[in-house]
Formats: C-alpha cells, structure tokens, sequence
C-alpha cells in the first residue's frame, strides 16, 4: 500500500500521496492542495520545495555524496574528461568510444563564431563584466541561429543546438577575458582538446608560439567536471522556469549566467579572492581574521568556508584540494595572497570552532586559488564556473522539455493594504 500524508484543515481531512526518490528521499505531493483545499504552501526561498522529479545528480549533504546520473564525482573526476561528463549529462550514459569521438568531432566544427561577433564586442567597453558580456553574447546566439527559436523544431534542430552552444561557450568566454584585458582575440586551434584549446584562446597571443602546459590543462578538465552541474540551485532552477516558458536553451542558459552572476551564487570564488586582498592589505595576519569570523558581533566573513547544502566536507573540495597544490607546487607562484590562503586554511581546519561547525574550505575556496596562480582576473571566476555548469543546464533544460513539465509559477501570500478606494491628488495629505 502507497503511503500518504494527511493534513487537517479547518476539521477537514485532506491526503496527498508520498513519493520516494530512488536514493530513499521522501516527498509530500501537494499539487493538488490548492485545489481542494484552498491553501496553498509557504516555504520562502523554496528550501524545503522539490520543484522537480530529476534523473540527472544526486545530491546528499549530510553524507557528502555526490554524484552525475548514479556514478560517484571521484570516479568521474579520476578517470574521465569533460566532454565525456557532458555527454553523460546531456544524453543520460556514459558514451562508448566512438559516440564521444563523433561528439567531440561535431563540437570542434562548431567552436569559430560569426565574423558578425566582433561588431557586438566592440560595443562593449574593457571595463565590462565578462559575465555581462557572456550573458549577452549567449542570448545573441538565438539571432544567429534563428532556429532555436521554435519549440516545434524536431530533435535534430535541438541537438545541433546543444552542440553549437556547448562549442560556441569557449570562444565567446575567452574572448570575454580578452575584451577585458584590451587585447587581441584569438580564434580556436581545433586540433587541440576542449581544455586547452580555451587556455589557447585565454592567453594565446598573435605571432607568439603558446604552449599549453598539460597539468593546467587537467586541472582545468577536473574544476570543469566538480561544476558541472548541481542539482536544484539558484541557477540551474533559472534555467528550469525561463525553459518551461518554452525560451529557448540560449535564451534559458543566458539567464542561467544572470543568475550565477549574484556574489552568492557563484560569484563567491571571487569573493574569496577579494577576502584574501583584504587580509593582505590589513597586514596579512590571517589569526586576527579566523577571530573576526568566530564573533557573533563582528560582520566579517570567511568567504570558501562551509557551504549551504553540505553539511560534512565538500566532496568536491577533497578532490580539488589535490589539484591546488600540484598546480602550486608546479607554477611555483610566488604571491603573498596565495601564502595567506594556505596559512588561512590550516589555521582553520586545526580551529576547533571551525571542526566542530564543519566549516571547511570548500569548492569556492579552492578554485578561486587555482585561478589566481594562472593569473585570472577574478572578474573572470564566475565565467570560468559558467563554463563548467554548461553540461548541468542544458541536461536540466532538456530534461524539463521533455517531461513536458508546465510552465513555472510560483504562488504568494499575500500581506499588502486590503481594498481601498481612489483619492484625487488634490485631496491627499
């Protein structure tokens, strides 16, 4: 027998059934509530809301699991490659041999970018946000692929989509990065993986020989992996309720970038960067700072520190952590914001107050340390995550699509003045 809630309402009995996730997670299905009852529910930020049945990531952050369609993100981040994550993601198994050669075949036709691209970056100025401008230049892809467009369109017109946007994301955020540098944009050296060729175009210059180092590379391919995507968060649920508006998936990822923009989102490996400055700026004692965070009365932050869904370590951070220090230890970068975030790391991890809360330094943390050893603006954090969480967004955008989930809208209480009549303005005090 099917188990239900019950919920007594004014003396009336209402029941809605329980649905089990395949990982043992319990839900109340309340879509009928309004409908027989007349109430509705009320859960500001949606944090104990499933707007969604997905197949896609399973997340449990108690334990610290999480994983990509049932396979562990260790496993993945070892012994797998971006693309082949991607390909998981997006298409629901892993690829055999020769569905991923043909997969990276179609992408790397697809990375070069219209000629008419470069009018719309030089509109915008050197100080823009690359974020701003990736936001931007991804929505502008609807008008070069008018295509995209119609939801009617059958499935080869949606994978050609989903191949040019996953091709395409690169090129346009390196060219971000070198609009935001004020130097030259490069195009894409297609007989170079997916990793380094981004590298190439980040900082690759005309009539210079660049040569990808292999360790960066795989550094990158695994950052790449651990954001793939995330289960329900802010971004990804952008993109989930701008779809099921039917927009298409450039209109629905552009507002994906809007919404990963927000310094709570994934803005935070920037802000870890800027914490740091601070540090260095004050004079660098990193103890000072740890008691700063440990008062209740004081308004400072450790920014990279626990996360608001793990409530053990970040797997992620276990596997990135290696990637740190071998990328440290081989660019031998010396910079003192960088001396300060290790001193800040084992400083707390060894704080009890730390231990006992289960802050520790997560994926933010780290990543934004790797990306200012290879000398990122931290400006362009955000889009190197965007980059990242790509896979996750199409794979949740399509996956909406062909649930035929309806369209997102959420309810409200409303608490503003009851009816009132119209004064003419000369008769207002």
């Amino acid at each position: 027998m099917s188990k239900e809630a019950e919920i007594i309402l004014d003396g009336k009995s209402y029941k809605f059934p329980v649905v089990e996730g395949s990982e043992g997670e319990k839900a109340i299905d309340i879509s009928n509530l309004r409908a027989q009852s007349g109430y509705i529910t009320l859960d500001t930020g949606y944090k104990n809301t499933g707007a969604t049945q997905s197949s896609i990531t399973f997340l449990d952050g108690e334990l610290g699991i999480l994983h990509y369609r049932g396979y562990p993100i260790e496993q993945l981040a070892e012994k797998s490659n971006f693309l082949e994550v991607a390909y998981l993601l997006i298409y629901k198994e892993l690829p055999t041999k020769e569905q991923l050669s043909t997969f990276s075949e179609r992408i790397t036709k697809h990375t070069n970018l219209h000629e008419d691209f470069k009018k719309i970056f030089d509109g915008f100025p050197s100080s823009a946000h690359p974020m701003g401008v990736l936001s931007s230049l991804v929505s502008s892809l609807t008008a070069f692929y008018p295509g995209s467009i119609d939801d009617t369109a059958g499935d080869d017109e949606l994978d050609l989509t989903i191949v040019r946007l996953l091709a395409k994301m690169p090129t346009i955020a390196a060219w971000s990065y070198k609009n935001s540098k004020g130097q030259p944009l490069m195009y894409p050296k297609n007989d170079l993986d997916y990793c380094s060729n981004f590298l190439y175009m980040m900082f690759g210059m005309p009539n210079q020989e660049y040569k990808v180092d292999p360790l960066v590379a795989e550094a990158l391919n695994v950052l790449l992996i651990l954001h793939a995507d995330h289960e329900q968060n802010c971004s990804t649920s952008t993109v989930r309720i701008v779809g099921s508006a039917h927009a298409s998936l450039y209109s629905s990822v552009a507002a994906g970038i809007n919404a990963l923009w927000g310094p709570l989102h994934g803005g935070a490996n920037q802000e870890v960067i800027e914490m740091l400055e601070q540090i260095k700026k004050d004079g660098g004692d990193v103890q000072k700072f740890v008691n700063k965070a440990k008062d209740k009365n004081d308004s400072f932050r450790l920014m990279g520190f626990g996360h608001r869904v793990y409530k053990n370590f970040d797997p992620r951070a276990k596997i990135i952590k290696k990637a740190c220090d071998s990328i440290l230890s081989k660019l031998g970068v010396k910079d003192p914001v960088l001396d300060i975030a290790k001193n800040l790391e084992e400083t707390a991890l060894k704080d009890p107050y730390f231990i006992e809360r289960k802050l520790y330094p997560n994926v933010d943390f780290y990543s934004g340390i790797i990306y200012k050893a290879l000398g990122l603006k931290p400006e362009l954090f955000t889009v190197m995550f965007a980059l990242g969480r790509l896979p996750g967004w199409i794979a949740q955008w399509k996956e909406m699509r062909e649930a035929g989930e309806p369209i997102g809208r959420p309810r409200q209480v409303y608490v503003g003045s009851n009816k009132r009549d119209y004064v003419p303005i000369e008769k207002r005090k």
